[in-house]
């Protein structure tokens, strides 16, 4: 909590943070059931000699692994949302947690790489109809977790629209980072799962067994792909880049359009979590003593939680600081 000078307030910094989010809860469903399968993956590809089911186990374990560190970061924003030791609450442990699963991503890709290369140069014999009914069940498994956690997903992208130019209703373009990671997580499985199936019936009924690796090969770019977008979006907010252009535009021109003469010569808008934004604004204006007519239009977009308008008489020296 930190108090306005102005008024004595207190502000609760935690912006609805310490609410648990539907996300949390998908997320531990998801790794239960990826751990299931992790377990009956490994146990056949010991028990039916088959690398490729073996491999394919390992692998889930890793993802089971990155979906521990998302559930982790819901955890931990939730329960630490009023720790006064974070300045703007514990928003950006989503885009923490999101990063970090997009960094995971990209090392599995590799090794997929790796071990896809190998198996070029020294093919592996493999119990086909044992593994590709394991496989078959763990595209299901994995088909079932998308479901899961792509419902939440496609929720959020519904409902992130924009009006051009009236001022309200501006979301931005930063969603659940955290449950987008965990979304590829578990969609990079379904696809290494469905590209292992048919890897492994061409290999059965046509000879190809360079497929395998071939197919590992594809499904590694095409997660290196979803890796990159979901970096991109996350270190944008972890360096606190410039909000999204809408949103901008919104303050600029609800400032414009009071009857006061104003001017904005200074705006930072940056995210400090799922869809909330902090805001820095230095204002000129014809009468410094304005500056509440500044911050009630500001309050209007629910997307900036945290405001601190800073307003100038024009041709003075000095200011007003008002916190919202």
């Amino acid at each position: 909590m930190t108090v306005d000078s102005q008024t004595g307030l207190r502000h609760d910094h935690s912006f609805g943070q310490d609410k648990k989010r539907s996300g949390e809860t998908r997320t531990v469903i998801v790794i239960l059931i990826t751990a299931a399968m992790m377990g009956i993956e490994i146990v056949a590809g010991l028990t039916y000699g088959s690398m490729a089911l073996l491999a394919d186990g390992l692998h889930m374990a890793s993802h089971a692994a990155a979906l521990s560190i998302s559930a982790f970061a819901y955890y931990f924003a939730r329960k630490r949302a009023h720790d006064q030791s974070f300045s703007f609450g514990t928003g950006k442990v989503n885009s923490l947690g999101g990063y970090t699963g997009a960094i995971l991503l990209v090392i599995f890709a590799l090794l997929m790489v790796s071990e896809s290369v190998h198996r070029l140069v020294v093919p592996v014999e493999i119990s086909f109809n044992q593994a590709i009914g394991v496989a078959i069940l763990g595209l299901i498994v994995n088909g079932v977790s998308v479901f899961i956690l792509g419902h939440e997903e496609h929720h959020h992208h519904g409902h992130h629209h924009e009006h051009s130019d009236d001022g309200h209703d501006h979301h931005g373009h930063h969603h659940d980072h955290n449950l987008r990671a965990a979304y590829l997580h578990v969609l990079a499985d379904t696809l290494t799962s469905l590209l292992a199936i048919v890897a492994l019936l061409a290999a059965k009924y046509y000879g190809w067994i360079w497929m395998d690796p071939i197919m590992g090969i594809v499904g590694a770019v095409l997660i290196t792909k979803w890796s990159m977008g979901l970096l991109k979006q996350t270190s944008a907010v972890l360096l606190d880049q410039q909000g999204p252009d809408c949103l901008i535009k919104s303050v600029i021109s609800r400032v414009k359009s009071l009857p006061c003469k104003a001017e904005i010569i200074d705006l930072h808008v940056w995210s400090i979590g799922p869809n909330i934004y902090s805001a820095a604004i230095t204002i000129v204006a014809d009468n410094e003593n304005s500056a509440s007519v500044f911050k009630s239009e500001i309050h209007d977009l629910t997307e900036i939680v945290h405001s601190t308008i800073e307003v100038h008489q024009w041709g003075g020296e000095t200011g007003n600081n008002f916190l919202t």
